[in-house]
């Protein structure tokens, strides 16, 4: 054992003198170092950890002097890759590693990894006084002895996710930090719901959106797949299901029926409508296969090759893949062999029913398929429906059953208009049989898990299969709120969880229909290449996985990690701002519920133009009024709000006072503690920040609009003017905040967003919309300025030397001494500045301004003589009213130059410089 010491640096003699006793009192003589870098590194691990104890000290100071040694299976994959990341964290921390081949007496620490089936190793433990506890599949125990730590699995999976603890543990406290613990899943099945977008001839749901269209290519690539496919384990998922209309033909070769197979992969290049048909119908129209590039050459055969190294691959992080359709979709045959979409088709039900034997027989690492019934079943009977299901997808998988006696089959059932009992009857043979495993699927939360903690719609489903046999379901947790921004509020997640009905849950999947989790499109400043979405919103994939394989997981542990990730940033400030502002989600949608997909999408206050009562969709002040609340809340209709005021009554439940109030406060925290945290430099800490302040704003937005639209329904009932004002005020107010919103939205995402269930997504446009809202109740368009970003440099555009500007001052609130026009009748003059950069790098310039005229009109940009870049300046809300928008550009170290001009009516008065990192 060995002491590393140095009397000048470490705090406290008696303390040294403490560890010198202990040391002798076991029969170890420690030796002296005075190498002070090397204890300072140790102490600044030691005081960072909860509590030190000597043993933990013990730890510390062997592996840094004497490295780390590991035992494992070098022949389990899911093994090894938990061994990568533990020794991917030692290396970071300088810390030698070296394999062991057995338990060993060896200087420095040793780390085992086994599963229960390591009768050797496990008898060793006993040994040394300790026994792994009592685990389920999955489950492991971390166990600590002298100079060893121990991970042991229940099985390979097991011991996976230990290992993957002990590395968080690692980086996120230190070695001395690891304790006894035993972990079993919470939830058996954890998995994500993907839409996949295999191609236009085997489109998904999602595949008339642009996150389809730009993610086809992706799902045909192996780099794609490992890396997604790596963080899920690390996220401690381990399923993925696969959404398809009808996947067959760019998946198998069906032998009746050879020629329904797809070579190639294809992508549309026909000019897309903004709207399409919500049952996932004509997405095959003759306009859209006509017109087709190719994205990848293939055979169908080289398919099937790929998508068997993907499974494969999932197999060894732990990832199961299941296919699962909506019905009945032929998209890709063509009407070969006569297959149709009817469902009285014989040579249809054939055509599915070997379609789904032969995935069984092509993947061997496939673990299920699954279905739905009723998307396109119009005029057929429930009978109708099932009989078809059955004859189609359960005689498949009773013929692979048959076919590949002792494989474990699992197929899924969607409740989804169906019974569950008539169901379970219909699929009994599927139910009874030994290697098939029959699982309900249902729709948990409509399509809006940020809504309430609180679920209600299960409750007759549950009562249909609780208590009948082993009848068990998985639920499907839509998010269909959130795909811009970073969202982490671990204390929602593991709420939501927690409620839902434990004893009939097999599991859940996670996912959008609105949206595919690919690989990110929408990134102004992105890497190279691209993020895949569950990196860039690492976070909030990692809380529902997390969080499903052990809610127990404390938010000081979720705090650690953020400090791992983001060093030298207040992390418990972070932690607690990025919650604050990840609950303006649930708080508005759980106020304003529209429960479908189509319904309600709280990034762009937007729906169809059905639900939204409006032609553009927006959810205007008066749809603010008339929606109800989420079932599951305790939060009272504005209609219902003012009914009892007016007759004087207390109503029990949140008022939509009470609730704007809620919006306010969780806002104004988490702009609060952003203020005062510190940004380091890192890009990554600088998209999160603007992301949280993103939400804030949204947030303050949705709190004026609730409290408008209460005040108006006041009004309207009354005609108390002063509830009209009111109106007004909150009106402006909520202009504002979605200016601000919207302005520092767009500095980061590319928009407008084409979406396959509410259209285009165009912030720009839906200010037009937040503005009429004022016009509407009799007010005057006069909303506030937005202020410039603290922090920054300003020029002021009137300090230019560029002949022909004047400075104005007659429109107050500006900067400086006043500012200068860009006016199309004058000529199209450039405007030049410079900025003495203190260092090269990326830099954010933010341009305040008017439009007068209320058009778009670029804003041209050219540094050092070349052009940088256009920005589109657009409605600033008044004539009156000063706005900012963004760009980033690099910048050199010492003077920098830069030309601006801009047509229409332009009041500019400063460019304010943010130091944003390097490039």
């Amino acid at each position: 054992m060995v002491l590393i010491f140095t009397e000048k640096i470490m705090p406290g003699y008696l303390f040294y003198k403490k560890i010198k006793q202990y040391f002798f009192s076991k029969g170890y003589e420690p030796r002296i170092f005075t190498d002070e870098t090397q204890w300072l590194k140790i102490w600044l691990r030691l005081k960072a950890a909860p509590t030190v104890s000597l043993f933990s000290l013990c730890f510390l100071t062997s592996a840094q002097a004497e490295g780390a040694h590991i035992y494992f299976d070098k022949n389990s994959p899911q093994v090894e890759f938990a061994v990568t990341e533990i020794k991917s964290v030692l290396e970071s921390s300088e810390i030698n590693q070296s394999d062991l081949q057995s338990y060993a007496h060896t200087d420095g620490v040793q780390i085992i990894l086994c599963d229960l089936n390591a009768e050797t190793m496990l008898e060793k433990l006993t040994e040394l006084g300790k026994n792994p506890g009592d685990l389920q599949p999955e489950g492991f125990s971390l166990r600590k002895t002298q100079n060893t730590i121990w991970v042991i699995g229940a099985d390979a999976a097991g011991t996976m996710y230990g290992g993957l603890e002990l590395a968080e543990i690692f980086q996120t406290s230190g070695l001395e930090a690891v304790a006894d613990v035993d972990h079993n899943p919470y939830m058996s099945m954890r998995g994500i719901k993907f839409n996949i977008p295999l191609d236009v001839r085997t489109p998904s749901y999602s595949d008339v959106s642009d996150a389809a269209q730009h993610n086809i290519a992706e799902m045909w690539s192996f780099d794609f797949w490992r890396e997604f496919i790596d963080n899920l384990a690390r996220y401690r998922y381990n399923f993925i299901s696969c959404w398809n209309l009808h996947p067959f033909p760019s998946l198998v070769h069906v032998p009746d029926y050879p020629d329904v197979a797809l070579d190639d992969v294809q992508r549309s290049t026909v000019c897309w409508e903004e709207h399409y048909d919500l049952e996932g119908t004509g997405f095959d129209a003759p306009e859209i296969l006509g017109h087709v590039e190719i994205l990848k050459k293939m055979t169908i055969d080289e398919k099937i090759e790929f998508w068997r190294q993907v499974m494969a691959y999932g197999k060894s992080r732990n990832i199961d893949f299941y296919f699962i359709t909506w019905n009945i979709f032929t998209n890709g045959t063509n009407g070969k062999y006569g297959i149709t979409d009817e469902i009285n088709n014989p040579i249809t039900r054939d055509y599915f029913r070997h379609s789904v034997k032969q995935m069984f027989l092509t993947y061997p690492d496939l673990k299920g398929i699954g279905l739905t019934t009723g998307e396109n079943m119009y005029g057929a009977s429930f009978q109708e429906k099932e009989d078809w299901a059955f004859e189609t997808y359960a005689q498949g998988v009773l013929d692979a059953a048959a076919a590949q006696p002792g494989r474990k089959i699992t197929l899924i059932h969607r409740q989804h208009m169906a019974g569950a009992l008539d169901i379970a009857e219909k699929f009994k043979p599927v139910i009874d049989h030994p290697d098939i495993e029959f699982i309900f699927s249902f729709k948990y939360a409509k399509a809006h898990v940020y809504s309430s903690t609180t679920q209600t719609y299960h409750t007759a489903f549950v009562e249909d299969i609780q208590g009948k046999g082993d009848l068990k379901t998985i639920w499907t947790l839509r998010n269909d709120d959130i795909y811009f921004f970073r969202w982490g509020s671990p204390d929602f997640v593991r709420d939501f969880i927690q409620n839902i009905p434990h004893e009939v849950s097999r599991g859940y999947y996670y996912g959008s229909d609105q949206y595919i989790w690919g690989r990110e499109f929408l990134m102004q400043e992105p890497e190279s290449p691209r993020q895949l979405e569950i990196v860039k919103h690492w976070y909030q994939w990692m809380l529902w996985g997390r969080l499903g394989y052990d809610p127990g997981t404390s938010n000081e542990r979720f705090t650690r990690i953020l400090h791992a990730r983001f060093p030298g940033v207040d992390a418990l400030k972070l932690f607690t701002a990025w919650q604050e502002a990840s609950m303006i989600y649930p708080t508005t949608t759980g106020f304003h519920w529209g429960a479908l997909d189509f319904q309600w999408y709280i990034e762009a206050c937007q729906s169809r133009p059905g639900p939204a009562q409006t032609p553009s969709g927006f959810h205007d002040v008066n749809r603010f009024i008339t929606l109800p609340p989420h079932p599951g809340t305790r939060n009272i209709s504005i209609e219902n709000y003012v009914k009892e005021q007016l007759r004087g009554k207390k109503v029990d439940g949140i008022s939509p006072i009470k609730v704007a109030d809620r919006l306010h406060a969780h806002a104004d925290q988490a702009l609060s503690l952003l203020n005062s945290l510190y940004f380091n430099g890192d890009k990554e800490l600088r998209l999160t920040f603007d992301d949280i302040r993103c939400m804030a704003w949204l947030g303050k937005y949705y709190a004026h609009k609730i409290h408008a639209a209460t005040e108006l329904a006041l009004f309207r009932e009354t005609l108390v003017a002063e509830h009209q004002h009111s109106v007004i005020e909150q009106l402006q107010q909520a202009a504002h905040y979605w200016r601000c919103y919207a302005s520092l939205a767009l500095s980061n995402y590319r928009n407008p967003l084409w979406t396959n269930r509410v259209g285009h997504v165009d912030w720009r446009d839906t200010f037009e919309y937040v503005l009429y809202d004022i016009t509407t109740v009799g007010g005057d368009i006069d909303i506030p300025s937005m202020k410039p970003t603290r922090g920054g440099v300003l020029l002021e555009a009137e300090s230019t030397t560029t002949a022909g500007f004047e400075t104005f001052s007659e429109v107050k609130a500006y900067t400086g001494a006043g500012y200068i026009e860009f006016d199309r009748d004058k000529g199209n003059r450039r405007l030049e500045l410079s900025y003495d950069a203190p260092v090269g790098g990326r830099y954010i310039l933010e341009f305040r301004y008017i439009n007068s005229w209320n058009r778009r009109t670029p804003l041209r940009l050219v540094i050092h003589g070349k052009a940088a870049v256009d920005l589109m300046l657009w409605n600033t809300g008044s004539s009156e009213t000063w706005a900012w928008d963004r760009v980033a550009v690099d910048f050199i170290e010492g003077t920098n130059k830069l030309t601006l001009s801009a047509g229409g009516r332009i009041k500019m008065d400063h460019v304010n410089i943010l130091y944003a990192g390097e490039k």
